[in-house]
């Protein structure tokens, strides 16, 4: 069991910019489980699993996003789902 799991999601520019590949490999640089995908609405939506400080770490980080981003927001919330092993892009919601 993580000791931290929060769902995320962002919106701003965050759909075209390489996003989802970014969080791919700064989640796995963290090793973070859980994974991330596009929502139809423009935002990108994310689960982030792991120790406590790797999660708020990696969320802090979703502020700033790859070089194309611009994010205006990043919303938190607990998650209490299923937790996936390791990190991966998954199919958009």
């Amino acid at each position: 069991m993580p000791d931290a799991a929060k769902l995320c999601r962002i919106s701003g520019k965050v759909q075209g910019v390489w996003y989802r590949a970014w969080t791919v490999e700064q989640a796995q640089i963290r090793n973070l489980n859980g994974w991330v995908r596009n929502l139809g609405s423009g935002d990108v939506e994310a689960l982030f699993a792991g120790p406590a400080d790797k999660v708020a770490d990696m969320i802090a980080a979703c502020h700033q996003g790859p070089r194309a981003a611009r994010v205006a927001n990043v919303a938190v919330e607990d998650f209490a789902g299923d937790i996936p092993e390791g990190f991966a892009q998954t199919s958009d919601a």
